[in-house]
């Protein structure tokens, strides 16, 4: 196997380099200040790609005259904390069940075979409560950690911090999984019952909805974020916020297709 020399510059091929060096740095800066004056000058641009061998460490202070630049990237400061938040709002909650999923599964496989093949079937409310449930691996139910997320991350824009860094630098720690898709959840504390109301559907019609609802509930939020951009009381301020003006689950104020119904707040408990 032949192995490949580098090519070493002899003193006197050294000088010249930096010489052209120079003679192009002198170039445009007299480029530049003509820009400046209003007027144009020619600069002769001469390509070293492939040309200049590696250079030692002093080599390369002699032609930057000793000026030399570092980086430093310093590791993560995770911080952790645990929020107890108690809900001052019903808290309503509606997963998208297995079946439905089943059923856009087997209609997107039949495709156009599937509109000839409809039928109305006999609705059971009962399942449809059960099924809008996040109900964990552990047997719990639970909220997804994504919602208390995202909640915090709204709640920047009203504070001024961008949002795009809050993405980067704020996460809630899950404590344990949905059952059926994995999501991550947080324990809820407290009794449900089945919530009996309306909605209405994408294409603007009514239709009912039978859901699982707490009056009174509670979550032990564990956070962990950068502490190089928020402190200990910055993430209780930006919770505390969030529950008094964005909320979680169904009906919340800062649902996407409505005002909501004021539903999903919470407050910190010192």
């Amino acid at each position: 196997m032949k192995t490949r020399k580098t090519p070493v510059m002899s003193g006197t091929e050294k000088r010249e380099l930096a010489a052209r060096i120079r003679t192009l740095d002198n170039a445009q800066g007299s480029h530049n200040a003509a820009r400046n004056g209003g007027g144009l000058v020619e600069a002769t641009t001469v390509d070293l790609r492939g040309k200049i061998p590696p250079l030692t460490t002093e080599e390369i202070a002699a032609l930057t005259n000793g000026k030399t630049e570092s980086v430093v990237i310093q590791p993560v400061n995770t911080q952790r904390a645990m929020l107890h938040l108690r809900g001052i709002s019903p808290y309503c909650q509606h997963a998208f069940s297995q079946k439905a999923q089943a059923q856009m599964e087997a209609t997107q496989r039949a495709g156009t075979q599937a509109r000839s093949r409809k039928k109305r079937e006999a609705r059971d409310f009962e399942e449809s409560y059960r099924a809008a449930q996040h109900i964990s691996t552990e047997g719990w139910i639970g909220i997804p950690a994504t919602g208390f997320r995202c909640a915090a991350i709204d709640t920047c824009r009203l504070v001024g911090f961008v949002m795009a860094r809050a993405k980067l630098s704020l996460f809630i720690e899950e404590d344990g999984y949905d059952a059926n898709d994995r999501t991550p959840l947080v324990k809820i504390i407290g009794e449900h019952f089945c919530h009996k109301g309306w909605a209405r559907n994408a294409n603007g019609t009514a239709d009912l909805r039978w859901r699982p609802m707490w009056e009174t509930w509670e979550v032990m939020l564990r956070v962990r974020w950068d502490g190089d951009q928020f402190s200990a009381s910055d993430i209780f301020n930006l919770f505390s916020r969030a529950g008094l003006q964005v909320g979680v689950g169904e009906g919340r104020p800062s649902s996407p297709n409505s005002n909501g119904l004021g539903w999903g707040l919470w407050e910190m408990v010192r």
